[in-house]
Order: C-alpha cells, then sequence, then structure tokens
C-alpha cells in the first residue's frame, strides 16, 4: 500500500448526486485469468485494505423499511475492472508513481499460504520484479486514475 494520505472532506461526501460527480474515482483491477473464486477473495481483500485507509469513502448505514440495519456502502462507487497480469502490473506501478493516488494490492502469493506470517515471509523473498498480483485497488483523482486504466473493461 502506498504511504499517501487520500481520502474526501467532510463537506466532499454528497451521497445525493452521481458517482461521477465525487473528485476520487475508485477502481479494483483484477487478474482475469485466475479462478473466479481467487478474483472474488482478491478484490474483497483490497477492497477491505483500502475502505480504511480512505476517509469519507463510505457513505452512511441505512434501515431497510422493517427497521433492520445495512452497512454503509462507498457512496462515491467501485468499478471492477478486469486486466491481465502484465497489463495489472504496468497499472500498479503507474499508479504508484503517482502522487495523490492510493494503491493497495494483493499479490498472489497472498493466495498460496493459508497463515499470514507464511505469507509475509513468502513476500519477502520475492524481488519487486518477481511479485504477481492478484488485484489492485486505486484511488485518486478521477482524471488520474482514468489515464491509468483506461481501455480497461469491466470484469464479465
Amino acid at each position: 500500500m502506498s504511504d499517501q494520505s487520500v481520502g474526501f472532506e467532510p463537506d466532499e461526501v454528497r451521497t445525493r448526486v452521481s458517482t461521477r460527480s465525487a473528485r476520487l474515482k475508485w477502481v479494483v483491477v483484477v487478474d482475469r485469468d485466475i479462478p473466479a473464486g481467487r478474483i472474488v477473495n482478491a478484490a474483497a481483500c483490497v477492497a477491505a485494505a483500502t475502505a480504511p485507509a480512505v476517509t469519507g469513502l463510505l457513505g452512511p448505514g441505512g434501515a431497510d423499511g422493517d427497521g433492520s440495519p445495512h452497512s454503509g456502502l462507498p457512496w462515491a462507487g467501485c468499478s471492477v475492472l478486469a486486466a491481465d497480469a502484465e497489463t495489472l502490473r504496468a497499472a500498479r506501478a503507474e499508479a504508484a508513481a503517482q502522487e495523490g493516488v492510493l494503491v493497495t494490492d494483493m499479490p498472489t502469493a497472498a493466495q498460496e499460504v493459508r497463515v499470514y506470517d507464511d505469507y509475509l515471509a513468502r513476500l519477502a523473498d520475492l524481488s519487486a520484479e518477481e511479485v504477481a498480483y492478484a488485484a489492485v485497488s486505486l484511488v485518486g483523482p478521477r482524471k488520474k486514475v482514468d489515464r491509468i486504466v483506461g481501455g480497461l473493461g469491466l470484469l464479465p
């Protein structure tokens, strides 16, 4: 995860307008060539890492007609896009080089073990060029994110 601070000021959280009017854009890019279960797992994991890192990302919770509570969701939206492994790596690298873009990722090594410390050890044994990614989450200024992921389609 990059260490850049990214988020919405309280007056920017506008839950009554289109997600396209939000200053920041959130996308999750997944490796389209890994099994569906791993795609879903990777997208959920990078979303879990992203949400607490971006102030104002989640809207308020609400209740249904029977009064049952439901959690707040990303009011500014989130698109899940698909790419091949090399395009995913390139998008991550480009995003990490951009000021004001938060990058969270899930290396495929995380899906190869069941003990978190084993994942960290495996990751430490890989050079940056050897790390493969299952998913990458990007949050940043709309135009910057659009330039990075331009041409990628939604996950089918």
